[in-house]
């Protein structure tokens, strides 16, 4: 049983309890671990990783030491963490495709951009790059504070005081709770001359930096395809995304409508694509993955092939299909179905100088971390004209021995306390009297003391000089300006992602993306089908092979960019690529094997969508309405309902509407012909339609459109090829919905308008 009086039981309510130790958590994950310090840019991982080179004396010129070494200094005196998370940070701090500017200068194997995962810690070796000993400069020098470790053995800094701008330039991401940051390398030349600005002109807006500033600059290259407005907006707010795409170089350049494709030429006319850098933070390996499945699958038709031939650097082959295929449109494609185009999510959120977490703008930031240099600057030099106060302070008693270095030798010889007597006798103090009796036998020649004076009169010099400095905003502001030009002489080089805005990509037509190639469409009376190459004679079809007790149904032109509409008898409609279709050497292939039509359904009609803008749906009960031709597209296997029906009806016909024809025929099984105006059949997208006949017994027939002044003409039949013509429609003219009367004489006993 629990004591209720005992003094070490706390009556809380459990929720309360929870929130207040979660919101502890929250912080503890927020402040150290996830976000970075907007003064040096580093995480406290990635601080004491640098932390424990330096001490470890990995400087840039020295040998290298191996990482477990590094590792293991970092885990037990400043990051009790898991081995390999504290690795994994220092890996990626050597990576040259993941920094900017790598702060590690790594030895071994220490991955790639394909993915692959650097070697095991015992096997690598690491060191400080220039870019970590600039930012690092100063630490010995008083400029920052330091804290105990966690177990209060050792003392680390709380942040680094270098000149190097590490926050944007290499950029920082991380996952806390409730929050997160991801902020792109920048390049350093751009970064000195916006702090230069800053440091002259302290309320210089985001817009104004931007002059210098273009915008992120990734390791990996490639082009930013966004406008100055667009990175404007992203870097005033803190918040915003780049489009960030890959890019294509060649020996030659090919322009297509406002685009300049790069491309190498093959001769002959043939051509290939070359990408040579890639988005930032996106693996090579999936790329070219990517790609692959694009050409299997067959998702991408107008590309043959992808090779991968990067060596050192980024070299990906892509090979069209023809020579014919537009390089815009192919370009285009790949941004769109692969990740050669990314987005990358801006979001400057940062710890301030009082470990505040916020989202910062550009300008916000810079100004942070040069305030954060200026009070380095100014800690510096206090500190150093403290040191220059202590050596002066002893110079001043070696100088007072020189002077009466006779008598020195005298108090040394035959005192029993020759400090007492020494600075009672010349005024020292007991540090200046400690320093010479401590003086070797060797010091007292002469050019020791000219190198004192000078000494002394050097020191003066200079603690004139930085009291001035101290003293003058002016000449800090300078002084740092000046800095800043050194630091973009050492770490400067040239941008390497490409800034071009660019619309967003287009999604590319099928038509697009499929070499145009006449071809002729065969279809057998139990639904099989071909595409034969190029335009077959129609009369020819019919003579063409076809499994045993199949025959000849029907055959069309077409272009292998069109779509071909599958009409079955349920009023279902499906559509087909041409391009897709089986070639004309065997017996082609069942349309049922191409799409999911019902079992018991059969198909009234295939044609290509494009033959007319629009067309008469017609059911057997006589009932209809006319469709755009775009609303027969479906996009999936399962089609699209258009037609519904009475019982015992189906689709009968489905007839294209030439644009010059104003009258609907109509023709049902009892001999009835009607003629009425096409305005009075209604466009729909689906539904029953209208009654265009009325039948007693039977149903329809046949039904077509026609140019009321042009009269009715049909085939005669046989093989004459003749047509007869009546040219005098009015006794068939009616209203829609109406019995009709007996067709001319003549007419066809299959009550089929093409005979």
């Amino acid at each position: 049983m629990l004591d209720e009086n005992d003094p070490h039981i706390i009556d809380r309510k459990f929720a309360d309890e929870l929130s207040e130790k979660y919101l502890v958590y929250a912080m503890s994950t927020i402040t150290a671990r996830s976000l970075p310090d907007v003064r040096d840019g580093l995480k406290p991982v990635h601080r004491r990783l640098l932390w424990a080179m330096r001490l470890l004396k990995l400087d840039p010129g020295s040998g290298f030491k191996k990482c477990a070494r590094v590792v293991g200094d970092v885990i037990g005196k400043y990051h009790p963490h898991g081995d390999q998370s504290v690795y994994d940070a220092m890996v990626r701090l050597a990576q040259t495709f993941a920094l900017r500017y790598p702060l590690v200068d790594g030895q071994g194997n220490f991955g790639n951009v394909d993915g692959d995962n650097a070697a095991a810690m015992r096997y690598t070796e690491a060191r400080l790059t220039a870019a970590a000993a600039a930012l690092m400069q100063g630490l010995s020098e008083g400029t920052v504070e330091f804290r105990e470790t966690y177990n209060g053995e050792d003392e680390e800094p709380e942040v680094f005081p270098g000149l190097f701008p590490n926050l944007l330039a290499n950029g920082s991401a991380g996952i806390a709770v409730g929050m997160a940051t991801n902020i792109p390398p920048h390049n350093v030349a751009e970064i000195a001359d916006a702090a230069k600005i800053l440091i002259d002109n302290p309320d210089a807006t985001t817009a104004r930096l931007l002059k210098k500033i273009k915008g992120p600059d990734f390791p990996t290259g490639g082009v930013l395809a966004e406008d100055e407005d667009t990175i404007r907006r992203a870097y005033e707010t803190g918040r915003g995304s780049f489009r960030v795409r890959g890019k294509f170089s060649g020996d030659k350049t090919a322009s297509e409508g406002e685009r300049e494709v790069p491309y190498e030429d093959l001769g002959g006319g043939r051509w290939q694509l070359v990408i040579s850098e890639i988005p930032y933070g996106v693996l090579r390996s999936k790329i070219i993955e990517q790609c692959a499945a694009l050409v299997n699958e067959k998702r991408l038709p107008i590309l043959e092939d992808v090779n991968d031939e990067s060596a050192e650097d980024t070299r990906i082959v892509v090979t069209p299909r023809s020579k014919n295929v537009s390089k815009a449109v192919l370009v285009d494609s790949l941004f769109k179905m692969t990740d050669l185009e990314v987005r990358f999510g801006l979001n400057m959120n940062v710890l301030d100088k009082d470990r505040t977490p916020g989202v910062m703008s550009l300008a916000e930031v810079l100004s942070a971390w040069i305030r954060h240099q200026f009070d380095m600057l100014q800690r510096r030099t206090r500190f150093r004209l403290g040191k220059i106060e202590d050596r002066l302070e002893l110079v001043a008693g070696y100088l007072v021995a020189y002077l009466n270095l006779d008598r020195i030798i005298e108090i040394i010889r035959t005192e029993d306390e020759p400090k007492a007597v020494m600075m009672a006798e010349f005024a020292l103090n007991d540090r200046q009297a400690e320093a010479i009796l401590n003086m070797r036998l060797r010091s007292l020649r002469k050019l020791e003391e000219m190198q004192l004076r000078t000494e002394d009169a050097e020191l003066r010099a200079e603690k004139d000089e930085l009291t001035e400095l101290l003293g003058s905003d002016d000449l800090q502001r300078r002084r740092l300006k000046d800095d800043l030009s050194e630091l973009k002489k050492a770490f400067a080089d040239g941008r390497r992602t490409l800034i071009e805005a660019a619309g967003p990509t287009q999604d590319i037509p099928l038509e697009a993306m499929i070499e145009r190639e006449p071809v002729t469409i065969v279809v057998s009376k139990r639904g099989w089908v071909r595409a034969m190459k190029g335009h077959v004679d129609p009369d020819t079809l019919s003579a063409q092979k076809f499994k045993e007790g199949d025959e000849f149904a029907q055959g069309f032109p077409a272009q292998t960019t069109d779509k071909v509409i599958v009409a079955a008898d349920n009023g279902r409609f499906y559509t087909l690529g041409a391009d897709r279709l089986p070639g004309g050497r065997g017996f082609g292939e069942p349309v049922r094997a191409m799409i999911d039509i019902d079992a018991d359904a059969g198909i009234t009609s295939m044609f290509v969508a494009s033959e007319a803008s629009s067309y008469l749906l017609a059911a057997s009960d006589g009932r209809g309405f006319a469709v755009a031709a775009a609303d027969l597209v479906a996009e999936t296997r399962k089609g699209k309902q258009l037609m519904s029906f009475k019982p015992g009806a189906k689709l009968k016909a489905v007839r294209p509407i030439p644009p010059t024809d104003d009258h609907v025929a109509i023709i049902g099984r009892n001999r009835k012909l009607l003629i009425f105006p096409l305005v009075d059949l209604p466009q729909m997208q689906r539904g029953q339609g209208v009654m265009l006949q009325r039948y007693k017994d039977g149903g329809l027939s046949d039904v077509t459109t026609l140019r009321k002044e042009d009269g009715l003409s049909w085939a005669m039949g046989g093989d004459t090829g003749r047509t007869r013509s009546e040219p005098d429609l009015t006794p068939w003219l009616g209203s829609r919905g109406s019995a009709g009367r007996l067709p001319p004489m003549g007419f066809p006993k299959s009550n089929r308008f093409d005979g």
